[in-house]
């Protein structure tokens, strides 16, 4: 199970930290080894990929919307994955998702993913 965490309520403008971790320790080493993502789905809307980071943390890729307001990292001796939110807008209210992919690199394709975090809530006021 992986559990994500750092989700609230804020105002436009404001920063957020979402952290994501693995329960299980089963889990753990999939988390150092392969690539990871973060994905968010919005009230009546489809669940889009945001941003992805590979194993070694070294190669990033980002929904446009959220470069440069966005940082996906990761520290693979705590197996813990971030994604620090600045600059937050009322269009990036949604449902976070961490995800653990199949491989090592980075993907935004939901189909890349093999385990999925339950989410935690973003919500951003005007």
């Amino acid at each position: 199970q992986l559990q994500a965490c750092g989700g609230g309520s804020v105002q436009a403008g404001g920063s957020l930290t979402l952290s994501c971790a693995a329960s299980r320790p089963a889990y753990r080493r999939t988390i150092s080894n392969n690539g990871l993502g973060w994905f968010r789905q919005a009230p009546g809307k489809e669940r889009e990929f945001v941003a992805s980071i590979a194993w070694r943390g070294g190669s990033t890729e980002y929904i446009e919307s959220v470069k440069g307001r966005f940082t996906i990292s990761r520290d693979n001796a705590k197996n813990i994955l971030y994604l620090q939110m600045s600059d937050l807008k009322p269009e990036d209210t949604a449902v976070y998702f961490c995800a653990v992919a199949r491989s090592s690199g980075v993907t935004s394709r939901r189909e890349d993913y093999q385990y999925w975090g339950q989410g935690t809530l973003v919500t951003v006021s005007s």
